[in-house]
């Protein structure tokens, strides 16, 4: 008999609604919207019997905060990283990019509460994804990875990038730019599937994550790791993680390769499959519970 997956489903929903229907964009030049979303978050989190830890520093723009929660495991200093950006662009409540990414992050350690990893689970919710700060230096997951290598930390990461937009018609996933076009053949022409991306130096990463995600999720995973010159995959939190020399796949819904609300007005909460991203979750969830043993 499957699982009753109903209440992912609805929190997941609620997660979206609250970040991207109540708050809408999520920018510094508006305090009181990153005020509101800490406030969410950690509130989620506190909720499910997390400490949460504030991991404020400064970017282009002034102080910025991640907000982090882990899971020990046997080492303190080996870690499987879950992160998602919650900022978003001025022009749009950001449902997909990336609300979408943030309730997954939210459900997956309420899922993962009470395991006993041998691997030190994190996650975290990520300040300054979006631009300028990439090309400032200012991202939340810069300053995070900088500092898991100064303290020497060994870590895999998971990047949550826009995870809540499916598609079934013919045509409805476009290829990168950067790709020849006689590799397009290659890749699904159908936006109904998961992405996960990483470079050349993360397909054990990629290996081991698929098999975990198989095990439990019935959603469709494109599993592939390409040179960085490839500039669509460097363009999230991932990136952070490579400049430090980490594994890390992102994983996505391919963004504005598929999503035409990408940094819209339109990027709302009603656009979303949320049986989709309940099928992204559990996979997840899977996945790290293999990474974590």
């Amino acid at each position: 008999m499957a699982a009753d997956h109903s209440p992912i489903r609805k929190r997941l929903h609620t997660h979206v609604d609250r970040l991207a229907g109540l708050i809408g964009p999520r920018i510094l030049a508006k305090p009181e919207t990153i005020t509101a979303s800490i406030g969410y978050i950690t509130g989620q989190w506190k909720e499910m019997g997390y400490e949460v830890r504030q991991e404020t520093y400064e970017s282009c723009d002034g102080p910025a905060t991640n907000l982090v929660v882990e899971i020990p495991g046997k080492s303190a200093s080996d870690v499987i990283v879950l992160g998602a950006h919650y900022d978003t662009v001025a022009t749009t409540p950001g449902a997909d990019d990336n609300a979408s990414a943030v309730a997954v992050l939210l459900e997956a350690s309420r899922q993962l509460k009470d395991v006993m990893p041998r691997r030190t689970l994190r996650f975290v919710a990520f300040a300054c994804e979006e631009s300028p700060y990439m090309s400032m230096g200012s991202m939340g997951s810069q300053h995070h990875a900088r500092q898991a290598k100064q303290h020497g930390e060994q870590i895999v990461m998971l990047c949550l990038e826009m995870v809540g937009y499916f598609r079934h018609e013919p045509g409805s996933q476009k290829v990168p730019d950067s790709i020849p076009k006689y590799l397009h053949w290659l890749f699904p022409k159908r936006g109904n599937f998961l992405a996960a991306v990483g470079n050349l130096n993360s397909w054990q990463l990629s290996w081991s994550f698929r098999r975990g995600f198989k095990k439990a999720s019935r959603m469709s995973l494109f599993s592939i790791c390409l040179p960085e010159k490839i500039q669509e995959i460097r363009r999230s939190d991932n990136s952070s993680f490579w400049d430090e020399g980490y594994p890390a796949l992102m994983l996505t819904d391919t963004s504005f390769l598929r999503n035409p609300n990408y940094h819209q007005p339109t990027d709302t909460p009603d656009t979303l499959d949320y049986d989709a991203m309940t099928e992204v979750a559990v996979g997840v969830v899977s996945a790290l519970r293999r990474l974590a043993r």
